[in-house]
Order: structure tokens, then C-alpha cells, then sequence
């Protein structure tokens, strides 16, 4: 006759098999990151180089960061629905759908900028496009940061990412103004320079999105929450540009 195992022998079970699912879920979010990372690794290229081909790989990209979304989202509702996680589980669990979201964003404003410097690579060059491959670098520096603290558990590293939010700010700034400078010199410029001050805003917007991954881990980690009002650059000094939905929104 077949008996049942013991009872701390499925508790054992059911324990293991819970951390492998929230193991798995962490290493979604880390293959969902490394896309993303590749993105604006790309754009860079495409930026500073005018490699069209890398534009087009980080567009072709944004489908697979986007389903890579789905899945977390559908994991963390399968966890919280089986699992019912407490406490830190708990917030570890809401944290992943909330990063997922931030990256998604991340991904759709790279692959907004795949698709200007595209347009931007087929016009006379603009020295303004050194200061936008400078944001791209700062913004792909806070991305790789946060996933590296998110991947450590480093509330520390978390929070010095969220306080860098201020140096992309304020590049950005002096880019567009910059920029501006261009078009008022030379009108033949305004089409290329409004693409770039796009670019410039959707990497700035990449930064934010750092910002946020962050302020979300630090919770998870600690259970406390950073500041209100997080570091800002001076903008008052220029006007920011029209905003313009990310891809696929």
C-alpha cells in the first residue's frame, strides 16, 4: 500500500520549489535587463557611429523586452495566487513586476532612438551628437548599476545610482541647449536638431527609469523608502521639449 511522504518532507518540497520560483523570476528580470542594456549598447554605436544596422537591432529587440514583460507579469501573478508571500517575499515579488515595467519603458525610448538616429545618420553631421552619445553612456552606466545591485540585493549600490539622476539631468540641460544654439546658427540644421533633442529626451527619460528601478529595489530590500523629491538637475535655464510617447504606447 503506498503511504504519503513524510510531512517535513513536502514542507521540504514545497520550500525548494518556491525559491526556484522566485529564483526564476529574478533571472527574468536579469535577461529582460541584459536586452535592454544591449539596446542602448547599440544605440550608442548607432549614435556615435551611424550604424544604421545597430538601430535596427535594438527595434528588431523591443518585441522580445515586451513579451519578456508579459512573462513577468504573469509569473508574479501566478506567485502571489499559489504562494500568497509575505513580507519581504512579498515585496521582492511586486518589486520584479514594477522593475519589468520601468525596463519595458527603457527598452520603447532606445528603440525611439534607434529609429531617429536612423534619420539623423542620413543628415549632415552635428557636433551636438557627441553630448547625446554622453547621455546614452550615463544612462546605460545607471542601467547596468541598478540590475548589478538588483542582482546582489545591494540597497547601497540601489541608492547611489538614485542619487547619480542629477549628472543625467544636468548633461541634458546643457545639450539642449546646445542644440538650440545649432538650430538659431544654422536653420539648415532644425530637422537633424529636433530629432536629437528627442534623442536627448528619451535617454534622459532611460535615466529615470534607473532612478525608479532603484527606489523600487531599496524598498524591497529595506523596506523603506528614499526621499520624495529625488536629486534634480537645474532646467530652468531651457525649456524642456514636447514629449513624445514611447514605442508602441
Amino acid at each position: 500500500m503506498e503511504t504519503s511522504p513524510p510531512r517535513s518532507r513536502l514542507a521540504g518540497h514545497v520550500v525548494k520549489s518556491y525559491d526556484g520560483e522566485l529564483r526564476h523570476l529574478r533571472e527574468l528580470i536579469a535577461r529582460m535587463g541584459g536586452i535592454v542594456e544591449s539596446q542602448l549598447q547599440d544605440c550608442m554605436a548607432a549614435i556615435a557611429r551611424r550604424d544604421i544596422e545597430a538601430a535596427e537591432r535594438v527595434i528588431a529587440a523591443d518585441p522580445e523586452v515586451d513579451a519578456m514583460e508579459r512573462e513577468v507579469d504573469a509569473n508574479v501573478i501566478r506567485l502571489l495566487a499559489l504562494r500568497q508571500p509575505l513580507a519581504v517575499d512579498l515585496r521582492s515579488i511586486i518589486a520584479a513586476m514594477r522593475i519589468a515595467g520601468d525596463l519595458e519603458r527603457a527598452g520603447d525610448y532606445a528603440t525611439n532612438v534607434a529609429k531617429r538616429a536612423i534619420v539623423v545618420a542620413e543628415a549632415p553631421s552635428v557636433p551636438a551628437v557627441a553630448g547625446i552619445a554622453h547621455i546614452n553612456r550615463l544612462a546605460l552606466e545607471a542601467i547596468k548599476d541598478v540590475l548589478d545591485a538588483y542582482m546582489t540585493n545591494d540597497a547601497a549600490r540601489a541608492v547611489d545610482v538614485w542619487s547619480r539622476d542629477d549628472l543625467i539631468d544636468k548633461l541634458y540641460t546643457g545639450v539642449f541647449r546646445e542644440i538650440l544654439t545649432y538650430m538659431i546658427e544654422d536653420p539648415r540644421t532644425i530637422g537633424a536638431c529636433t530629432h536629437l533633442m528627442f534623442m536627448a529626451k528619451n535617454l534622459e527619460r532611460v535615466g529615470d527609469h534607473a532612478t525608479n528601478i532603484a527606489e523600487i529595489m531599496h524598498y524591497a530590500i529595506t523596506g523603506q523608502t528614499l526621499p520624495d523629491a529625488r536629486p534634480k538637475g537645474d532646467t530652468s535655464v531651457a525649456p524642456a521639449p514636447p514629449r513624445e510617447p514611447p514605442a508602441g504606447s
